[in-house]
């Protein structure tokens, strides 16, 4: 597998961004049960990708059926974008109670843990679109893991899952109902990431028992 980034020279791109580009070489698919995959959710100053800002990112890497709570992932991000209607939801850019690190740094920091890992989301094209923004503004690429949206994978299940049609489109508090997921710090990127976790793995363990728990079902848009 070559990437574009690597016909210019090295010393162009920072060390962790080369690092990150390396996970993806003579990469090999591995089986579903033994594959790492990471749960991740963004919060942001608001829904529009190039001119608002990620304003924390929480994500949770797990292999297999469990999830193991100390392999997690939680940042806080400096702001220098203001969107005082997203403050009152948020609380985050007004609290002094977080650590915040640059955007440099978080992407540095989120890199260097999902590596090449199955990246799971709800409504992934915001998340990831979010981050590859944040990629573009210090001149880097765009991310390369493999996504599957639990929203997607859930809508085009159902089928199999209850036999029956339900609605067309699922929020994340749809399919906590629907799945019986406690909702657990709502609303906060760490505590979505562990949701949409739970959720994944519901949903597989649902697939698998009907016999469509692969590759090309996961993957498939």
């Amino acid at each position: 597998m070559i990437f574009k980034w690597f016909n210019k020279s090295k010393t162009d791109y920072p060390d962790f961004w080369i690092d990150y580009l390396e996970h993806f070489k003579n990469f090999k698919k591995t089986p579903i049960q033994d594959t790492r995959f990471v749960a991740f959710d963004t919060e942001t100053t608001g829904f529009d990708q190039k001119e608002d800002r990620v304003l924390s990112i929480g994500a949770v890497a797990f292999t297999g059926k469990t999830i193991p709570i100390n392999d997690s992932l939680e940042l806080y991000l400096e702001q220098e974008v203001f969107n005082p209607e997203t403050v009152e939801i948020h609380e985050l850019m007004k609290s002094s109670a977080f650590d915040k690190v640059s955007e440099l740094e978080a992407l540095k920091t989120f890199l260097g843990y999902i590596k090449n890992a199955v990246l799971i989301a709800h409504h992934a094209n915001f998340d990831k679109g979010m981050i590859n923004e944040m990629l573009s503004r210090h001149g880097l690429g765009k991310l390369k893991n493999r996504f599957i949206d639990t929203g997607v994978l859930f809508t085009k299940s159902k089928h199999i899952i209850y036999r029956e049609n339900l609605k067309p489109h699922y929020s994340l508090d749809d399919l906590c109902k629907e799945l019986n997921v406690p909702k657990v710090d709502r609303h906060t990127a760490s505590g979505d990431a562990l949701i949409t976790a739970v959720i994944f793995l519901k949903i597989l363990s649902r697939l698998d028992k009907r016999k469509h728990l692969q590759w090309g079902y996961l993957l498939k848009r």
